[in-house]
């Protein structure tokens, strides 16, 4: 198989060990960060040769990224916005010189993902992550303290009400100006270093109580990659966020940017879409949610996709407990039959 197969692992924030991943069948890559340096902020090459050499010691490669976060100045384009640059591209230098060859990130307004809860339970006892419109209907985060599942703590609400209202000054278009001045200058220090920088979706890729959110369906991306034409300004298709959006048919956009060579990581999960939009993360398998598995599977096999793979988020499963969506038991499963799914069209398209 061309693909590398890759695990998200949180370091010492992580109860699951190197020694249990590097078990799952297939397995190649860990996907990791500096977590306790904030954005803006350098990241110390001793961290970053510590966590290769305990990836090495077994037989795992640290050689994706996630995430080097944007600092929120960057995303609204005021103040020490040319200083946060300058250190964005020394941290892309840096992870190249520790063998990093991709780097994900995303352009999110304040907050990575918004959930409303991460314990929904099933009716087989399994627990996953979901987003209920009801449960957010009603809620201001102008007026209301509001903490939901997967939203920065680290935030004051007074500082959450502040960026609010300053990306309602900036817009949509703001946001596309600021983030057309972060590509310009850090696409092609990436492509120096040998990296592919892969823009991860909003999750979910619609506004949440009116912030700005543009890296959402078809159009967008193609505006977003027309901005810097370099083999290094890739995309993190994640399917379990783009399929949120009944309106994303996500095997024609893995087809799409496969065949164009702009995929550099793919995130890989299903997802069941309910009536009235909300949805519910669910197990990995086509039957329990709305997407084609092995649809998006053989669109990058068909594109001889050479790029990096991960389980996404997984369900709480056979009593584990742990971060949420990132248990061992589940994302295994998940990697297993992903790994199934890459075999089968290999042999169905003659290209095993």
């Amino acid at each position: 198989m061309k693909i590398k197969l890759a695990f998200r692992w949180w370091l010492q924030n992580d109860p699951i060990r190197l020694k249990y991943i590097s078990q799952i069948p297939g397995m190649h890559s860990i996907v990791t960060a500096v977590y306790d340096v904030p954005p803006g902020e350098v990241w110390p090459e001793e961290s970053l040769a510590e966590i290769k050499n305990r990836c090495e010691r077994r037989g795992l490669v640290f050689d994706v990224v996630e995430s080097i976060p944007v600092h929120e100045n960057i995303k609204l384009g005021r103040g020490n916005v040319d200083e946060l640059l300058d250190v964005y591209c020394e941290n892309i230098r840096r992870c190249a010189r520790a063998g990093v060859k991709c780097v994900t990130y995303n352009f999110m307004p304040i907050f990575d993902w918004t959930r409303t809860q991460l314990d929904k339970m099933a009716e087989d006892g399994s627990t996953s992550l979901v987003m209920y419109w009801d449960q957010l209907n009603g809620l201001d985060p102008l007026k209301d303290d509001i903490n939901l599942p997967g939203w920065d703590a680290s935030y004051t609400q007074e500082e959450v009400r502040e960026l609010f209202q300053a990306y309602a000054e900036i817009g949509e278009e703001g946001v596309w100006k600021n983030l057309e001045r972060f590509l310009k200058k850090v696409i092609p220090v990436a492509e120096e270093c040998g990296i592919k920088m892969a823009i991860h979706p909003d999750d979910p890729p619609y506004p949440i109580f009116g912030l700005p959110r543009i890296i959402t369906c078809e159009e967008n991306i193609d505006r977003m990659l027309a901005i810097v034409d370099s083999p290094s300004h890739c995309l993190c298709l994640c399917t379990g966020s783009y399929g949120c959006a009944k309106t994303n048919d996500v095997v024609a956009m893995t087809e799409k940017y496969a065949a164009k060579k702009r995929i550099a990581f793919m995130h890989i999960r299903n997802v069941k879409i309910l009536s009235d939009g909300s949805f519910e993360e669910c197990a990995h398998l086509s039957s329990c949610g709305n997407l084609d598995m092995y649809g998006i599977v053989r669109a990058l096999v068909k594109h001889d996709y050479d790029g990096y793979v991960r389980p996404d988020h997984g369900r709480m499963i056979w009593g584990e407990t742990g971060k949420p969506g990132y248990g061992l038991y589940d994302r295994a499963l998940g990697a297993a039959y992903i790994m199934g799914l890459f075999e089968a069209a290999e042999k169905e398209l003659g290209k095993a």
